[in-house]
């Protein structure tokens, strides 16, 4: 019989003795990484070319309006219309970000990972879909910042005029912020049914581009309730609509909604709750 020759080791394994940081660290990490991921932030340079491209002409719209103001003394575009002028790439930034926010993880099966930290399905739906809404509302809200800035410099009538700004300014905000809490929903749920990051965007710019002669279809109908209401079907309209419902009609001028803002208001918290519940349900289904 052979002798035994096999040794034990102890090559200093220990028990780990620190802070368990827990649930709550786990989410914030994620939503910490997934709105770096949003702009590029850490990655490499092909990662940061969509992003800060559609930034970029964000921008450029910004300091075009500082100029014209400082110039002439007057707005080109109102607050309230810079969020709504800029629809298009809005739409481009979501179809880029939002796959790279869950496709990836779909088609590289890393959600087994997550899941084994402290952190539920649901957790990680909602941190992926705050940290979208979250770069939507920078992209949209920054800019309003840097004209308010630019614009109170121009001004003659000191702080009264700067008070007068922040109130033009404050409609601006507010419909920053309701597109992106709505249209991130929107895009994140889209996104989380595919792997290929290709074809989420495909889908996501899609159910914006489909649904928008929809809206010119009921309106031709000839019927003045379905003119009031033909805006309800595209996403970007429907938010358009609500806010002239909060706001009123943006200089004497909008969309022929009728009396049917609350309708807006009401198509629009269904469609936020109904995008979460169904992206709630989603990550309960997928495979881990």
């Amino acid at each position: 019989m052979a002798p035994q020759t096999s040794v034990i080791h102890d090559i200093g394994y220990q028990r780990y003795k620190g802070a368990r940081l827990g649930r709550w660290y786990a989410n914030r990490s994620l939503y910490e990484h997934s709105l770096r991921t949003a702009f590029g932030i850490g990655r490499g340079a092909k990662a940061k070319i969509f992003p800060w491209l559609v930034i970029g002409i964000v921008l450029g719209v910004a300091i075009v309006e500082i100029a014209v103001r400082s110039i002439t003394g007057e707005a080109l575009i109102t607050y309230r219309g810079f969020a709504a002028g800029l629809s298009f790439p809005i739409m481009l930034f979501l179809a880029v970000v939002a796959p790279e926010l869950v496709s990836r993880d779909l088609r590289d099966r890393t959600l087994p990972l997550y899941f084994s930290r402290p952190l539920s399905r649901s957790d990680y739906a909602l941190a992926k879909y705050s940290a979208l809404a979250t770069a939507v509302l920078l992209l949209l809200g920054v800019p309003q910042l840097l004209i308010y800035i630019g614009a109170i410099f121009t001004r003659t009538d000191g702080f009264s005029g700067a008070m007068k700004e922040l109130g033009d300014m404050g409609p601006g905000l507010a419909g920053a912020l309701i597109r992106a809490v709505v249209l991130a929903g929107v895009a994140i749920l889209v996104a989380s049914t595919t792997g290929r990051r290709a074809f989420a965007a495909a889908f996501i710019v899609g159910v914006f581009v489909i649904t928008a002669p929809v809206v010119g279809i009921l309106s031709a109908l000839g019927n003045e309730t379905l003119l009031h209401l033909a805006f309800l079907a595209n996403p970007m309209t429907l938010l358009q609509g609500l806010e002239q419902w909060i706001f009123g009609r943006p200089g004497g001028e909008g969309m022929p909604i009728g009396d049917m803002g609350p309708v807006y208001g009401v198509g629009a918290v269904a469609l936020l709750a109904g995008t979460l519940l169904l992206l709630l349900a989603r990550y309960r289904k997928v495979a881990a």
